[in-house]
């Protein structure tokens, strides 16, 4: 039987460094971490790597590692992000990394998402459809 998680997530540090340039586009890589409250309860370290087209348009890909508890259950988890940055907001969406799980999170899958507007400073809601086996 599925589950859904949801709640929120709130922006802790983001550091952020460009590491290649070609023609007004770019390459950086961001350490970011983040708290989790509601139906996931822990902390969150992720690293993105991003592609700025523009200033008005960015790609990016990454993988978090959040340790805590995801509907009761304790232990870790690993997520896969891919998402696109507007001037509005971020827009993503993840999966937990097959057999990332750990603890009573053992067997954990699932996919969700978020929408961070940028006025919230990088906090969302958030949402994951799981199931644990």
């Amino acid at each position: 039987m599925g589950h859904q998680a949801t709640g929120t997530r709130v922006l802790k540090s983001w550091d952020e460094k460009d590491f290649t340039e070609a023609d007004g586009r770019k390459l950086t890589s961001s350490a970011i971490s983040y708290s989790y409250t509601g139906d996931i309860e822990g902390d969150g370290v992720q690293q993105y790597v991003m592609f700025y087209r523009s200033e008005e348009s960015t790609t990016f890909v990454g993988l978090e590692q959040i340790v805590g508890r995801v509907g009761g259950r304790s232990g870790s988890f690993a997520l896969q992000h891919t998402g696109e940055l507007t001037r509005e907001a971020a827009e993503v969406t993840w999966s937990v990394v097959p057999g990332s799980g750990t603890g009573e999170l053992a067997g954990l899958t699932g996919t969700g998402g978020f929408t961070a507007m940028h006025e919230e400073a990088g906090n969302a809601t958030y949402r994951l459809d799981y199931t644990v086996e």
